[in-house]
């Protein structure tokens, strides 16, 4: 190492030093600064004493010059690591030049002692130690033969390799990104989102909701101490029951315990995000049998419009949304708060154009002009834009299987306030007992849920038919 290596990294010793003990001092700055207001606090003082507030101002002031101190020295001696960097870096370039051209030497020239040349290194030897080499070329080959050892000591030589495994490629392993773990991509619950979401109430597993079934009357008095109509209410109940959803990994204990990552974080997260999709789908359509609760879908007295087309448009299309919007004010005499679709019958109606291939549903900030629609954000399973004054969600949940041709979606235009879902947490636990003979170890999750859309179906109405069959772009 030469003297300037040597003063550069004394240098870089000293600023090492000096910035430990500036961080040093700095903390005992903040202590004594902490001390000042943890006696007003211990006295019930909001307020500091002026001798308190003195001293409060001047250690904070240090304290801000100690970082400006300490920040100089950070930067130096990032300077001096960069600077370290770089030559390091200099020095292995020209090392890798030296022995490139060291290696072209030597493919020019042919090794002092080589069979078949007519030299020998033990008669070389043999005249060097007797006093035999008179002329001097015996110590000259003896010379030239410790330069051929010390080159291809540095420089040995090989057949020509690859990464191939077999053929050198066992010296480049792969490289595993184990903390960027790529983990299964699922749709989520957007349509459940909308629900009037509440806590699953403990210790039953149904939960019965009253209701009327028909109610009172009135009518005008036909005359002064005429009769009053009388119609007396007669009553139901809407039942939910409770519903389990669950999922479990059996998973052998060496890789939990080999892994380098948390394994069974990454089976539980994934366990999860299923549950979240499982849920959303029984809200939307679960079939009221076989453990499952009654979707939407599924619920007796929802209103349905049907669109039939053999050559669907998006101008029929939002004829069947405005239709569906009053008949929910219609029948419910209340608002709708949603539009509900698949993101592929979204991107039909981004898609669509008039007959001068201006978009009809275009983005807000276009500030537009009798658009059937506007574009919010590019967003997934949230609201996306907005149809006949009413915010529209995507969900990729949202059936697209229906009709006969099995390629029918549906949209749905609610008043998702009057939709009832109950959730207990989502509980997960940990067996090892179970595969306890083989080492193995079982994860599961599960959880309750009830769903009821029965409350007032006719907040719910459903366009379905040939005219909403898979689109083309």
């Amino acid at each position: 190492m030469s003297s300037t290596d040597l003063q550069a990294n004394e240098h870089f010793k000293r600023l090492i030093k000096r910035r430990e003990q500036g961080a040093k001092e700095r903390e005992q700055l903040v202590a004594r600064r902490k001390g000042i207001t943890d006696l007003a606090e211990e006295e019930c003082r909001d307020h500091l004493l002026p001798e308190e507030d003195k001293e409060f101002r001047e250690l904070t002031a240090q304290i801000k010059y100690k970082d400006g101190d300490l920040t100089r020295i950070d930067e130096r001696i990032s300077e001096l690591s960069e600077e370290a960097e770089r030559s390091r870096t200099l020095t292995a370039g020209a090392l890798a030049v030296k022995r490139a051209n060291a290696r072209v030497d030597s493919v020019s020239e042919a090794r002092t002692y080589e069979q078949g040349n007519g030299r020998s290194y033990l008669q070389d030897m043999m005249r060097v130690q007797l006093n035999m080499d008179a002329d001097g070329q015996s110590v000259e080959r003896l010379r030239r033969h410790a330069v051929d050892v010390a080159e291809f000591s540095a420089k040995p030589e090989f057949r020509d390799l690859n990464r191939t495994d077999g053929s050198g490629g066992f010296a480049v392993p792969p490289l595993w990104l184990m903390q960027q773990y790529l983990e299964l991509a699922r749709a989520g619950r957007a349509y459940a989102n909308l629900c009037d979401g509440q806590t699953l109430p403990p210790g039953t597993d149904s939960i019965n909701i009253p209701k009327l079934a028909t109610g009172t009357g009135t009518a005008v008095q036909t005359a002064d101490n005429a009769a009053v109509q009388e119609t007396d209410l007669t009553d139901t109940s809407v039942t939910a029951p409770v519903r389990t959803i669950a999922g479990q990994q059996d998973v052998a204990v060496q890789l939990l315990d080999q892994s380098p990552i948390s394994f069974d974080q990454i089976v539980f997260r994934d366990l999860v995000a299923d549950y979240a999709t499982k849920l959303d789908v029984q809200v939307i359509a679960g079939s009221g049998s076989a453990g499952q609760v009654t979707g939407v879908r599924g619920t007796s007295g929802i209103t349905t419009v049907t669109y039939t087309s053999a050559t669907p448009t998006v101008a029929q299309l939002y004829s069947k949304i405005a239709d569906a919007v009053q008949r929910i004010h219609t029948l419910r005499f209340m608002p709708p708060t949603v539009i509900v679709m698949h993101p592929r019958r979204w991107a039909y109606l981004l898609a669509a154009s008039d007959s001068n291939g201006r978009p009809l549903v275009v983005p807000d900030a276009g500030n537009p002009q009798n658009a059937i629609g506007t574009l919010g954000v590019v967003g997934a399973q949230q609201v996306v834009g907005q149809m006949h004054g009413l915010p529209v969600v995507t969900d990729p949940s949202m059936p697209t299987t229906l009709g006969a041709a099995t390629n029918e979606d549906v949209v749905h235009v609610l008043r998702a306030s009057d939709l009832l879902l109950f959730e207990s947490g989502i509980r997960s636990r940990v067996l090892p007992d179970v595969g306890s003979g083989n080492l193995t170890v079982r994860l599961q999750i599960y959880g309750y849920l009830a769903f009821t859309a029965a409350r007032y179906p006719a907040s719910v109405v459903e366009i379905g038919g040939s005219g909403l069959v898979s689109p083309s772009f």
